[in-house]
């Protein structure tokens, strides 16, 4: 079940679409919700996205499918989106909407390296990110301190865009909190009961810990990078 502010904003999203065949940008569905930030807008997408009522279409900053519409009150359930083939006209096959330069902002929890909880940074200060570099589910950014990732093109300065995760694969670059005292940026290995965590600067060696020492706070989503 949705809540009302998802229910509203899948039906706006989907009469915009119907409409004029573009999905509207960030501050109409803010407006149109009256919400108080984009950010909100951001989680009721993600929210959407995740109970696979909305799909947001690879490389493009305004375009978003609706795959399902819940029933509204009052009135008959919206048709299924008919699947695409090459004698339909879909949404997907109209031409691309005009790039938008919707932003977000997320929290900006300080700089990697501060040696404490990402739970115990401040979170006061706001980082404006363009939405197209996120996807689904909640981000924060951190400020990157040392050259222990520059392999991976991670520099002294640069913001990681960081989405909030428990879990790791192998080769993910995560956020661990080692020891709960220090964070720390690095790539994610196992070793039967050991973590791995391998910087991508051949000056340092990989750190290895008992699994039990490592928790990881999130894996890195995107760079933003100030000239």
């Amino acid at each position: 079940m949705l809540t009302k502010k998802q229910h509203e904003l899948i039906c706006f999203i989907n009469d915009s679409l119907n409409e004029s065949g573009v999905s509207p940008s960030f501050e109409e569905m803010k407006e149109a919700l009256d919400l108080k930030s984009k950010s909100g807008v951001h989680r009721l997408i993600s929210a959407l996205e995740e109970r696979g009522f909305l799909r947001r279409l690879p490389n493009r900053a305004r375009a978003l499918e609706v795959l399902k519409m819940p029933e509204r009150k009052g009135a008959p359930a919206a048709p299924k989106i008919a699947p695409q083939t090459s004698t339909s006209s879909t949404y997907a096959d109209r031409a691309p909407p005009a790039p938008a330069n919707d932003v977000i902002e997320i929290p900006l929890h300080g700089r990697i390296a501060a040696g404490v909880p990402i739970e115990a940074m401040e979170g006061a200060t706001m980082l404006p990110v363009p939405a197209a570099l996120l996807g689904s589910g909640e981000h924060y950014a951190l400020e990157v301190s040392g050259d222990s990732m520059v392999e991976k093109g991670i520099l002294d300065g640069d913001y990681a865009l960081i989405r909030r995760t428990e879990t790791a694969r192998d080769g993910d670059i995560v956020v661990a909190l080692i020891d709960e005292n220090e964070a720390t940026l690095k790539t994610f290995y196992r070793e039967g009961s050991m973590v791995r965590l391998d910087p991508a600067n051949r000056s340092y060696d990989p750190q290895r810990y008992d699994s039990r020492q490592v928790r990881v706070q999130g894996k890195l989503a995107g760079l933003l990078r100030r000239y």
